[in-house]
């Protein structure tokens, strides 16, 4: 994907992010040396924050989000880019990207009502309360997912998101085009990705 950042949805922004940028920060378990694919998620990470540049307020931890591979794996990588490790969790995609429910993303939209997945760069604002209990605030960095805010795409826990889940139907549920993660694992997301920090989604296949 290429293109210029649009950062219109960030002027007057500040104010949001000063309270996520107050967030404790710790430190991932140090993990086995990196397989190739930590280092390709790593790798992205370190491109994507270069080229986001000053838009963002922290720059230790990034997500990855491969929408390449089917809903049942762990696909949404956190790459530390301070001790080089990747941990990997699972994430929705939105019920537009896959209409027929089939647990792989067929399509990108950043359409307001589409209720479909945008691919871009992202940054991670604040949490709020809001319908689905805590989540964080996203805004789009690309003209692909320039409508983000309008269109109400954010990081939330669901129900529809676990590894249960995915016992029980072999696949995730969909969201409306938001990155919903268990509410287990959206813990980790509240701790190590929000307050100004780098979201990346696109269409990978890094397995």
């Amino acid at each position: 994907m290429t293109g210029r950042m649009d950062r219109r949805n960030f002027l007057g922004s500040a104010s949001l992010a000063v309270a996520g940028a107050a967030l404790p920060t710790r430190v991932f378990a140090q993990a086995s040396p990196a397989s190739a694919r930590d280092r390709a998620i790593l790798a992205i990470a370190r491109r994507e924050i270069d080229r986001a540049g000053s838009v963002l307020w922290r720059r230790d931890i990034a997500a990855v989000a491969d929408f390449g591979v089917a809903s049942g794996l762990p696909r949404f990588h956190f790459a530390n880019l301070e001790n080089g490790t990747v941990r990997s969790f699972l994430v929705t995609h939105g019920k537009g990207s896959d209409p027929a429910h089939t647990g792989y993303l067929e399509s990108f939209s950043n359409v307001p009502g589409s209720n479909a997945t945008s691919r871009g760069a992202f940054i991670t604002w604040e949490w709020y309360t809001g319908r689905y209990g805590t989540s964080i605030r996203l805004g789009g960095l690309d003209p692909d997912n320039s409508n983000a805010l309008e269109r109400a795409i954010v990081m939330h826990s669901a129900a529809y998101a676990t590894p249960e889940h995915v016992a029980r139907w072999g696949k995730l549920g969909r969201s409306d085009g938001c990155f919903a993660m268990g509410p287990g694992d959206f813990n980790e997301a509240l701790w190590h990705l929000s307050g100004g920090r780098l979201l990346y989604a696109d269409r990978l296949g890094l397995v």
